[in-house]
């Protein structure tokens, strides 16, 4: 049985997977805050998953854990992971003595993109390559091809976010101007935006409501994530791109919006229309276990240089 974490800034997220790849069972706790208690979340939530009714006779062989922030690649250390009070942590040796089990760790997103492609697959609707791309806070995306996540020479495969698409536009957390996360990420949106409990909704709503000043947020995200789209599929070319994170709540709100962006702006090109980027970019459903599932995936790998999302 394998077991994956996504560890996120709230809450941790965590299934088990058996050998057929069906997940078995599934729970979600709170997650810690600072290096100690990331990896006391991390030893406590596989406990409660052990316990879970039908794990009972079940041995767990593997654990993995997608995480917010840079992972060294070919190691299992976690650097920067500032939404949880991590500055630099060897997860494996946190907490791998504990468990008595291999431990390896990937990017929450990478981890993500492997599980979108898992799911794709059990689904029947696999496709050579595609890109997840993560809208939450932030933006980022992760490429698998063929059933391969690719990292890239150093590990900055798939960091769309920070790819300036307005010379014009507003001031990146990263320091440039108009990447397409200070467009597009929930983060960025929230501090242009008055205070509300689900700011980005509320964006939407008063947009419907004809407020100009939600309707430029608004037309900015969809345009940074059309030209986020537009980036993975021209680079890489994708076949499909997989939209997740928080922001996807919104549903058809925000992926009509989208398309409508993809379609206006291919309508002066015809190589652009030839592409139907349109007709090449879904949502996630809400509530799946992508990134929980990609872990537990990375998890079995021997070789976390080469991470494989089928066999």
């Amino acid at each position: 049985m394998r077991v994956g974490l996504d560890v996120g800034g709230t809450k941790t997220d965590a299934v088990a997977v058996a050998p057929s790849g069906d997940i078995v069972a599934r729970l979600r706790r709170p997650t810690g805050w600072g290096p100690d208690a990331v990896a006391r979340t991390i030893t406590d939530v596989v406990a409660a998953l052990a316990a879970e009714p039908g794990m009972e006779s079940e041995r767990i062989s593997s654990v993995g854990v997608g995480i917010p922030g840079q992972v060294e690649p070919g190691t299992t250390r976690v650097v920067h992971a500032v939404n949880l009070g991590v500055d630099d942590l060897d997860l494996a040796a946190a907490v791998g003595p504990r468990l008595g089990v291999p431990v390896q760790v990937e990017n929450d997103v990478k981890a993500a993109a492997l599980g979108a492609d898992a799911i794709h697959r059990a689904a029947g609707r696999e496709v050579a390559s595609m890109a997840y791309l993560n809208l939450g806070t932030g933006v980022a995306a992760g490429i698998v091809a063929d059933g391969v996540l690719w990292r890239g020479s150093r590990g900055a495969a798939g960091e769309v976010g920070h790819i300036p698409v307005d010379l014009h536009g507003p001031v990146c957390r990263c320091g440039q101007r108009g990447c397409v996360e200070a467009l597009a990420g929930g983060g960025a949106i929230a501090a242009r935006w008055r205070e509300a409990p689900y700011p980005v909704l509320d964006v939407f709503d008063a947009a419907d409501a004809g407020d100009q000043r939600a309707r430029e947020l608004r037309a900015g995200l969809a345009s940074g994530v059309a030209a986020a789209i537009r980036v993975l599929v021209l680079t890489a070319d994708v076949d499909t791109v997989v939209l997740g994170g928080g922001l996807t709540a919104l549903g058809d709100r925000l992926l009509d919006d989208i398309r409508a962006e993809l379609r206006t702006a291919a309508a002066a090109s015809a190589f652009m229309r030839s592409l139907h980027l349109d007709e090449r970019v879904e949502v996630l459903p809400v509530g799946s276990p992508a990134a929980a599932l990609g872990a537990a995936i990375v998890g079995a790998t021997r070789d976390p240089e080469e991470v494989l999302a089928h066999g």
